[in-house]
């Protein structure tokens, strides 16, 4: 049996008589999983839940305490208004849908992993529903703008966002909200598993009154989470707890160390790194930059992520598991789809080298566009990390495409070769005019993607009605993806030229109509998140904030 995307149409199950077999094999890494992001139906999570346990992960981690916002960027359907009227949701029905996917999770026995951002607004009775838009309407009660991080000489919250918002950590009454709001979120949830606790979702945001000064966030962090894990313990409580190294607290700790460290894992959130090149194994920095509040940002290196990372295992002697970014935009940079499934590849096995326990991805429940090979070389190499990359990728490709397998590949190698990564990642440019994509040595490539594919959508239509129904569904997102490759070189044709402003036109334009399609192959495509990945790409900062 073979799943080769989530819901029934991603099941491969040859019906035939069952033969004795014993089999035994403990997963290489602890923890293998996702958390949810991008533009999410309840469908879409129900079914990702399901697809989790039957690739042999075990780990599910359910974003703030009501995902809202992931559930808004489907339901109000703003970046495919063209062809899909809003369903808006309330808070109310996505707790209640929150609290059936727990009972899913349940069920198969993963690990529940719940929160994560939010407890730095929530706290203070701030909402935290609006996601990472600036809203300057939302409240903050007068009685709890004192415990607000003060930045130039202002508490409130930072550029309008709850989100994004850290508050006074060495004021001793401040952390204690906090910490009665977690530990009271922990008692009223046993089911959860690891409760994730994290700090605002931005950088340059910490406090800057005297007294925080005198520590750094990280060693600040730490005293924090001490003081959770005393109360957890007051009350008698075995919650694990999720602590985050993303941001300034990517810089190691300076004098404070954790007094528990068992009650702990920390998610190593590298979210600036380049995907154009894999995790190293064995980084080596030679000079740190040192840390300025407020000044020092988020780490640009791999390298730099991963040293400091293992500096913080000398103040806390916990596990650590990548919490890693791959399925958010960076799969739209890769149409082609097989150097991307490699980049997992060698991640996941870099990650061990280092000393990394698992990976949790943070992205769409939607991620299976033309096809789910990425997320299946992920689990696979997840679970044992002795597998062979090209054997993973041609059982994969032999049972979506069966007959059709060779030509299938061969598709994907020329799109990996006309609309290679390290260009769509922004890191193949001459740097010219202030467009990171002028290059005009690629318009010979981006041409060729046109005819290319035409050629394909012959090659691949006697092949629409396969024997296997999975197999039809494979097809038929391929002969998508061949509509989408061109609109998406054709717009790159004027951006490699410095046409900018055309090339928005073009791509923005092209995705409007293409947009028809989500509703036929919504379990695998997210459209807002291409969008919003194009959005990067074409500087046009209104598709992705939506």
């Amino acid at each position: 049996c073979r799943w080769l995307y989530p819901g029934i149409d991603g099941e491969f199950i040859p019906v035939k008589e069952i033969q004795p077999v014993q089999f035994h094999k403990m997963a290489d890494c602890r923890y293998r999983g996702q958390c949810n992001e991008g533009s999410e139906s309840q469908q879409s999570v129900l079914e990702t839940i399901d697809f989790t346990a039957k690739l042999g992960m075990n780990v599910y981690m359910l974003e703030f305490d009501i995902p809202k916002i992931y559930y808004d960027w489907y339901y109000n359907h703003k970046s495919n208004d063209k062809n899909w009227e809003p369903e808006p949701v309330t808070a109310e029905t996505v707790l209640q849908w929150k609290r059936a996917c727990e009972v899913e999770i349940a069920k198969r026995g993963l690990q529940f992993h719940d929160m994560g951002h939010g407890w730095n607004a929530e706290s203070f009775g701030i909402s935290s529903l609006g996601g990472w838009a600036p809203d300057a309407e939302n409240p903050v009660p007068e009685e709890t703008r004192k415990y607000l991080a003060l930045i130039n000489g202002e508490r409130g919250l930072f550029k309008g966002v709850a989100l994004n918002t850290n508050f006074c950590m060495s004021n001793p009454e401040a952390r204690q909200i906090v910490v009665k709001t977690v530990c009271d979120y922990a008692q009223s949830n046993h089911n959860v598993n690891y409760l994730h606790v994290w700090l605002a979702d931005a950088s340059l945001n910490h406090c800057e009154c005297e007294n925080c000064r005198e520590k750094t966030p990280s060693d600040w962090y730490v005293i924090l989470l001490n003081e959770i894990d005393a109360e957890l313990t007051n009350r008698g409580l075995n919650t694990r707890i999720g602590g985050c190294i993303y941001s300034e607290t990517a810089y190691q700790p300076t004098c404070e160390h954790l007094n528990h460290p068992e009650r702990f894992v920390f998610v190593l959130g590298a979210i600036t790194r380049s995907y154009c090149y894999s995790v190293p194994k064995d980084p080596v920095i030679e000079k740190f930059t040192p840390f300025v509040l407020n000044q020092s940002g988020r780490p640009d290196t791999m390298e730099e992520h991963i040293v400091r990372a293992k500096l913080w295992r000398d103040y806390a002697a916990s596990p650590q598991i990548a919490y890693e970014y791959h399925f958010w935009k960076h799969q739209h940079y890769a149409p082609g789809v097989l150097c991307f499934a490699r980049r997992l590849y060698e991640d996941v096995l870099s990650y061990k080298a280092n000393g990394y326990q698992g990976i949790i991805q943070d992205g769409s429940q939607r991620s299976f566009f033309p096809n789910g090979l990425s997320f299946y070389v992920y689990a696979q190499t997840l679970f044992d990390n002795s597998v062979d990359f090209d054997a993973v990728v041609k059982d994969y490709m032999d049972h979506a495409y069966g007959e059709m397998s060779d030509l299938a590949m061969e598709y994907l190698q020329t799109i990996d070769r006309l609309l290679p990564q390290t260009y769509l990642e922004a890191r193949h440019t001459h740097h010219i005019m202030g467009n990171e994509y002028y290059n005009p040595e690629m318009e010979r490539l981006l041409q060729q993607v046109t005819p290319v594919t035409q050629e394909f959508e012959k090659k691949f239509a006697p092949y629409k009605n396969m024997p296997k129904r999975v197999q039809t569904v494979s097809v038929r997102l391929l002969l998508r993806h061949c509509e989408l490759c061109r609109g998406l070189a054709d717009a790159m044709i004027l951006k490699c030229k410095g046409e900018d402003a055309e090339a928005r036109t073009a791509v923005f334009g092209f995705m409007k109509e293409f947009g028809k399609y989500e509703q036929s192959m919504e379990r695998y495509y997210d459209h807002r998140q291409h969008v919003a990945a194009y959005a990067v790409i074409f500087r046009r900062t209104s598709e992705y904030n939506q």
